[in-house]
């Protein structure tokens, strides 16, 4: 029998089976089906933030954002807007994600790495690890460190000096070491090794200083047998200046003054003449260091202001002309010596319990800076910060890009400096752009994607035509954070109003720059 109507017969079958494939709850998006609801575009819902002790009773609508929550606040995760926390100290000593305390953190300029190192500052300031910025060349730090209650220092050819071969807290920490009453005699016996080690490092860490000051005057390196000399030559100025320290100019008279012990190490055999020949290149130096221009000025006399161990310090030495290239370079390295010897020191004695262990920040910016002041820089650098002891100590090296550490003349020096970022345990990047991919990743492991980002971050700002708004740069505080082969964390800083103030680089461009009048709107990024 045939049905007079075989078009309904054929829409109440399909009706039927549409029925039947509906699902029987709504979808994410609504009823399925004509005239039901459905959306085609869902808005997204508020987002709110909180902990988990203010929101601990939403579980289990909480969303992660794929990185652990562990260490300072940076921002949000670009993706999922949700917070983002890291430091080098965190993640190492409670995350146990790096294996060592440290972070290298690269970018074009004026993209926040300042700004990010000092959110570090601030968050591990908190936790109570002390920082030390050791040599703020713009400066960045001061008005940070300042807020904290820190000392500030000074470093100039005019106002403040710093005597490199001045032992600093190393004699103090000596004796106190010696003189001290232990509860056990394994203690007291590991006090007097840790005595006579701080005296050896003090004396290493003002060789080396010497050294690249050499270095950076010659622009080359100095000889094995000039290294010998002023080693043995400060071991006898440390017996003669017990109550005050040694300047280069007392080393220039203890040189020609040809002791026995320096003649010995000279092996001149008795022969005075052979002896001057041997440290003709090494007066000459000295000379230049300490009688004429900015080096001695700024080098060759008694320390304006010593640095404590106990509160966040900052060198300033942005009043050095930009101009001095090389002064600039031997400010750094004295910073980075001297901070790395207060390390040292806190570290000896709150081994043996004659001091609280405290852990330092140590931030070393503007790298390239001291590593192109000559050849065998990165050496000496890597013998400066290779004294500090590891454990404590959190460390920052920031420089613009890969091509600073491949400038260097030399290709050992390039090998070696690439070593510092291989070494990191923890890489930071901000905008770069696309020439430097290649050098990138061939010590860190990139995705195209990950590239196209960071290659997408240095683009300009757009052109504005109301002058009485600011464009913000695409990349601006804007970093992925890189460990080993990991994929990276992508970022985005915000910044609150009074916190953006705090180092703001570009401050001599706005009308109103102090705290609490700036135009800097909370939330924004400064520069």
């Amino acid at each position: 029998m045939f049905s007079k109507n075989p078009g309904r017969r054929s829409k109440n079958q399909a009706a039927k089976k549409e029925k039947e494939q509906l699902p029987t709850r709504p979808t994410g998006r609504g009823w399925l089906g004509r005239g039901k609801g459905y959306a085609t575009m869902v808005q997204a819902p508020v987002d709110y933030r909180g902990t988990t002790r203010q929101v601990c009773g939403l579980w289990p609508f909480g969303v992660g954002a794929g990185a652990p929550l562990i260490g300072v606040p940076l921002g949000q995760h670009i993706p999922t807007k949700r917070t983002v926390c890291s430091d080098p100290i965190a993640w190492f000593q409670r995350a146990g994600l790096i294996s060592n305390p440290s972070v290298f953190i690269e970018g074009l300029p004026h993209r926040g790495k300042s700004t990010l190192v000092g959110r570090m500052i601030l968050g591990l300031s908190g936790r109570g690890v002390i920082p030390l910025v050791l040599g703020d060349i713009k400066p960045d730090h001061v008005e940070r460190i300042a807020a904290l209650g820190g000392q500030v220092i000074k470093l100039n050819d005019s106002q403040g000096h710093l005597n490199v071969l001045d032992p600093g807290e190393s004699v103090e920490a000596a004796k106190r070491l010696r003189e001290s009453t232990f509860a056990t005699p394994e203690l007291a016996q590991e006090a007097l090794a840790l005595a006579e080690q701080i005296e050896a490092d003090a004396i290493t860490r003002r060789s080396q200083m010497v050294m690249a000051l050499i270095t950076i005057k010659r622009k080359s390196p100095p000889a094995e047998i000039e290294e010998t000399l002023v080693e043995e030559a400060l071991r006898l100025l440390d017996k003669t200046h017990r109550e005050v320290p040694p300047v280069l100019g007392d080393l220039l008279k203890v040189i020609q003054e040809a002791p026995p012990e320096l003649r010995d190490v000279a092996l001149d055999r008795g022969d005075i003449e052979d002896y001057q020949n041997t440290t003709k290149n090494l007066e000459r130096s000295l000379i230049g260091l300490t009688r004429t221009g900015a080096f001695g000025r700024t080098f060759a006399h008694q320390t304006v202001n010593p640095m404590r161990r106990d509160r966040p310090v900052v060198y300033d030495i942005s009043a050095i002309p930009t101009s001095s290239n090389d002064l600039r370079a031997a400010a750094l390295l004295a910073c980075w010596s001297n901070g790395f010897a207060s390390v040292n020191i806190a570290h000896a004695l709150a081994d043996v319990g004659l001091e609280p262990r405290r852990h330092y920040f140590i931030v070393m910016d503007e790298l390239w800076q001291a590593l192109r002041a000559g050849h065998g820089m990165v050496d000496r650098m890597d013998a400066l910060t290779r004294l500090n002891r590891t454990y404590g100590v959190g460390q920052a090296m920031i420089t613009h890009t890969m091509k600073d550490l491949l400038a260097l003349p030399n290709k050992e020096d390039q090998e070696k400096a690439l070593g510092y970022v291989e070494r990191a345990g923890m890489v930071m990047l901000g905008a770069l752009p696309r020439s430097e991919m290649k050098l990138l990743t061939e010590s860190i492991p990139l995705s195209q994607r990950e590239q196209d980002m960071l290659v997408s971050w240095s683009a300009p700002p757009a052109y504005n035509k109301n002058n009485n708004q600011k464009s913000k740069a695409p990349g601006l505080g804007k970093f992925l954070i890189k460990i080993g082969g990991r994929p990276g964390i992508p970022f985005d800083m915000k910044l609150t109003g009074i916190e953006a103030k705090l180092g703001d680089t570009n401050a001599l461009w706005t009308e109103k720059s102090q705290i609490g009048s700036s135009d800097v709107e909370e939330g924004e990024i400064a520069s």
